[in-house]
């Protein structure tokens, strides 16, 4: 199947689709919306399923890549929801290696971050990728269906596993103590969260097109942080530049990036949204972001 791209639709209808996965409004109301952009034999119907992730597109990095072994783990959250299950890829590389917590977007553990875990481990990083549907019986092999799940778990609880897997993998025998963190949309917000919790035990934090925290917790801060926005994504884009400020006025270390016509969710290589030359760039600044403060 041919890889359709954002210019290949409307920006309008990609803002509404938007909305749909971010749960403000219904696929009712995005069919509805969607409506008008229906032409030349396109129903809204049809315009849903082109913008839906195409999992085939999500494999960069093999499930057998002879650079890495993955294994799904389980590990305990007692301040959370008990436990949390993850995808935990290691270099086949012996020895120690620098460790990156891989999270999510708001649907839980898919295809594409899986991958992520799988490109971090072939880059010679113990990645762990949290589900943060744990609790709820785990990603259910549907985006729609995980966006659903994910609005029914105890988003304090969620928090606190993420910080328990973070804490796992740092201590792991064959990681070296050093701790960074990558995470899309939700995850990048999350990326954000664990900075100010986890202090300097997360050396190194990369979210793309994540949710800044309060400025008030920014000194908590130890992380170096590289943040990826969209330009197209204006809502979160705007928000970086107060972001930058107070991490200046903290004395954190940290890069950011505005990609140019590039929509919110450009990193993911599943969706219409996927912008090829942003995300190979933004990829290659983090992998030398997490090389510099995490294997320097």
């Amino acid at each position: 199947m041919e890889r359709m791209k954002a210019s290949d639709f409307p920006q309008e209808l990609l803002e509404l689709f938007h909305e749909y996965v971010h749960g403000d409004i219904s696929r009712r109301a995005f069919l509805d919306g969607a409506q008008k952009f229906a032409v030349g034999g396109l129903t809204a119907a049809g315009i849903f399923e082109a913008l839906k992730p195409n999992y085939a597109f999500a494999q960069q990095i093999a499930k057998d890549d002879k650079r890495i072994k993955a294994e799904y783990v389980t590990v305990p959250s007692p301040q959370g929801n008990g436990s949390i299950k993850g995808y935990l890829v290691r270099p086949a590389a012996a020895g120690k290696h620098a460790a990156v917590l891989v999270i999510h977007e708001n649907r839980g553990l898919n295809p594409y971050v899986e991958d992520v875990a799988r490109r971090l481990g072939a880059a010679n990083f113990l990645a762990l990728a949290p589900d943060g549907l744990t609790s709820v019986g785990g990603y259910p092999g549907d985006d729609e269906q995980g966006g659903k799940l994910f609005g029914q778990v105890d988003r304090a609880k969620m928090t606190e596993d993420f910080v328990a897997a973070a804490n796992w993998l740092r201590t792991q025998p064959d990681s070296t103590g050093r701790l960074g963190a990558v995470g899309f949309c939700f995850g990048g917000g999350m990326v954000n969260t664990l900075a100010v919790r986890l202090g300097s035990d997360l050396r190194a934090g990369v979210p793309f097109y994540g949710g800044a925290p309060a400025d008030a917790d920014v000194p908590k801060i130890k992380a170096a942080i590289l943040a990826h926005h969209g330009e197209l994504d204006t809502r979160l884009a705007a928000g970086w530049p107060a972001y930058d400020a107070a991490l200046t006025a903290a004395k954190v270390p940290h890069e950011g990036y505005i990609y140019p016509k590039a929509n919110h969710g450009f990193h993911n290589d599943t969706t219409p949204r996927y912008d090829e030359a942003a995300a190979k760039q933004a990829w290659q600044r983090t992998i030398a972001w997490f090389n510099k403060y995490l294997n320097s």
